[in-house]
């Protein structure tokens, strides 16, 4: 519990106004910044409670070492000025979720999910899962509620099913799971690390304070998922190995088919990856698996992954906008025979283009935007790939208008994060799906 101390919270965002809430009756003295303009509704409600709201561009500035902690929004980059001046200081820098979790009160069980791709669909799958079999679960994390928010209304014994990014991970110390789900690897987000080993080290945080009485859940298939979790402390289980596993249209589990691929609304090996795990959990919670396949018969998939949006004269569109990586892409584009409108871009973030070449031969054409797009551009031209460039996706979408023939797929599946232009990367995909049911 954190009582009677001077706080300060980086970037409010939804997770600095649950927070900051969360912590305001303990006689604390509570202080938000960001740099820019807030909900005027919600800063007059925290202004009632007593909690100041500073816009600045420097909140260096206001950091001194009359300040107890510091409350770093996810999206704040490790090495901004603020958290380093809080490190020389000698302040603990932590993050809501890491707060929160001192707040829960009651005995429930705790599944964190995590991994460069697959977490928002693995994570609801199995929520859904678990809500058909009537048992009682609360959501959140990454995926899009607040732990502070979640906390007051944990009940005893319930299931706390939490998606964790590597922005969270990173600010957290004493937080532990029961049950640690590793979906895969890969090198993402690596100007927020400085490097893939950081990034790896990172992830591996959600096994902390495993014993052999946690359970964690890993691909056997992702090399480096396997060499990560090599000395870990937790009960394993595997998916992708010799006993759950996907072999023609079926799936395994224990050796013993589950159901055909064929019952299953979800397409691709990525997504019966994302069901591997969800039949794991079923079975580690002792839920029956005839929850499973109900939901899996219904389940559509989530917003924003492979997402069809229309049909217009014979062209489908598709938003993937929660593609933020090349191999999320690579999944993405798996999903496609041909005649592919690429569209590529956004957030510089190092991210390395050349694992699309074995792909391209489906593409028709690259449409390259946002802060990345000279990047692309120049990875088209040296594989010969037709491309332009845009500075915006509404840009994009007007030449892809006059270049579609019937038959043609137009896909946003960016390979980037969105905040050169975007809060989040839903917001990209909604502005896509607006452009497109526009027409």
């Amino acid at each position: 519990m954190i009582e009677n101390k001077k706080i300060l919270i980086l970037g409010m965002a939804r997770s600095g106004y649950e927070v900051a809430k969360l912590l305001n009756d303990k006689n604390n003295r509570i202080y938000i910044t960001d740099q820019k303009d807030q909900d005027a509704d919600k800063i007059k409600e925290l202004k009632n409670m007593g909690i100041e709201f500073i816009k600045t561009l420097e909140p260096e500035n206001i950091l001194d070492n009359t300040f107890d902690i510091l409350i770093k929004n996810p999206a704040v980059f490790p090495f901004h000025p603020c958290v380093e001046k809080a490190r020389k200081l000698k302040i603990p820098v932590v993050n809501e979720m890491e707060v929160a979790y001192h707040y829960i009160k009651n005995p429930v069980k705790i599944i964190g999910i995590t991994g460069s791709n697959g977490k928002t669909t693995t994570t609801t799958l199995i929520y859904e899962v678990l809500k058909k079999a009537g048992i009682p679960v609360k959501l959140g994390g990454n995926i899009g509620t607040p732990l502070s928010q979640i906390v007051p209304y944990l009940e005893p014994n319930d299931i706390l099913l939490l998606e964790i990014s590597d922005h969270q991970l990173i600010d957290m110390y004493d937080f532990k799971t029961d049950i640690s789900v590793l979906t895969n690897l890969c090198p993402t987000h690596l100007d927020y690390h400085g490097s893939y080993e950081n990034y790896k080290n990172v992830k591996r945080k959600i096994f902390n304070h495993h014993t052999k009485y946690d359970l964690a859940i890993i691909n056997a298939a992702n090399y480096d998922s396997m060499s990560l979790t090599e000395n870990i402390l937790s009960t394993k289980y595997y998916f992708n190995n010799q006993e759950n596993y996907i072999l023609e249209d079926e799936i395994y589990i224990d050796n013993k088919p589950v159901i055909n691929t064929k019952d299953i609304i979800l397409k691709g090996t990525h997504n019966y990856e994302n069901i591997l795990v969800t039949y794991l959990i079923a079975k580690l919670l002792e839920v029956d698996f005839k929850y499973v396949n109900e939901v899996l018969k219904e389940f559509k998939g989530v917003e924003h992954r492979i997402e069809f949006v229309r049909d217009l004269d014979g062209v489908k569109y598709y938003n993937d906008s929660k593609s933020t990586n090349p191999t999320a892409t690579i999944t993405a584009l798996k999903s496609f025979d041909e005649n592919i409108h690429l569209i590529l871009g956004g957030m510089e973030r190092n991210q390395d283009f050349q694992d699309l070449t074995p792909y391209l031969s489906k593409v028709k054409c690259i449409y390259a935007i946002g802060e990345v797009r000279q990047k692309i551009m120049t990875y088209a031209k040296e594989n010969k790939i037709k491309a332009y460039e845009f500075s915006t996706l509404k840009e994009a979408m007007e030449k892809i208008k006059k270049e579609v023939n019937s038959g043609d797929i137009v896909l946003l599946s960016p390979a980037s994060a969105s905040w050169d232009q975007y809060l989040r990367f839903e917001d990209r995909g909604d502005e896509f799906k607006s452009i497109v049911k526009g027409y």
